[in-house]
């Protein structure tokens, strides 16, 4: 199997076939990284993603993992399409809104356990910033240094972020929860319920 980075330097020579398979090849993650985001719209923001990289890709030399690369152009358009849903609030930061006061609509992410859907509700009800962080270590599992690629942040701040992220998504889980049993096994297995999403493909579907 040939390497990203192989099939990227040869979609740059004009091989559409290398540019399909980087597309199936990363098709389910990026729409795993919107799905719990924006919901229906999901779908173009994907096909957005992968044209930016059309667009963007002579900008990638190589420095880092094209999954970051890819990830990064993810980000942007999904700050971008949260910028033009909050064009009436110039106070709009993804530091302090979440996906839940953009779009209140429940999460089309698929779960199966009571866990499963604290979880993924009290993500949508912290700071898009931490929700992005959490998502990308968890579910992706990229390291810190490739989330601090993608996003342009320093490790640091990734770091501090993801203990950030945990303590408002347990404070989120535990307002959500209705019952002290899924309350405490959602809070004491947060890597356990994490994985099993990402196992589950979160219900996404290759073209």
């Amino acid at each position: 199997m040939l390497a990203d980075t192989d099939l990227l330097a040869a979609w740059r020579d004009g091989d559409k076939e290398a540019g399909k398979a980087l597309f199936a090849r990363h098709y389910e993650a990026v729409a795993r990284f919107f799905r719990n985001k924006v919901g229906a719209e999901a779908p173009d923001l994907v096909q957005k993603t992968f044209l930016g990289c059309v667009e963007s890709m002579d900008g990638f030399r190589g420095d880092g993992s094209f999954r970051s690369f890819l990830f990064a152009v993810a980000y942007r358009q999904l700050c971008k399409h949260y910028r033009v849903r909050s064009a009436h609030d110039e106070r709009f930061d993804v530091g302090t809104v979440s996906a839940y006061a953009l779009d209140p609509t429940p999460s089309r992410v698929l779960a199966e356990r009571q866990e499963q859907r604290l979880l993924l509700e009290g993500l949508r009800r912290i700071p898009v910033a931490f929700q992005v962080v959490l998502e990308l270590h968890y579910w992706e599992e990229m390291s810190g240094s490739e989330i601090a690629g993608s996003l342009e942040m320093a490790l640091g701040t990734v770091k501090s972020r993801i203990r950030k992220g945990r303590e408002l998504l347990a404070e989120e889980v535990t307002v959500l929860a209705g019952s002290s049993e899924p309350l405490d096994s959602t809070l004491s297995n947060l890597d356990k319920w994490a994985a099993a999403l990402r196992d589950q493909a979160l219900g996404a579907q290759k073209p």
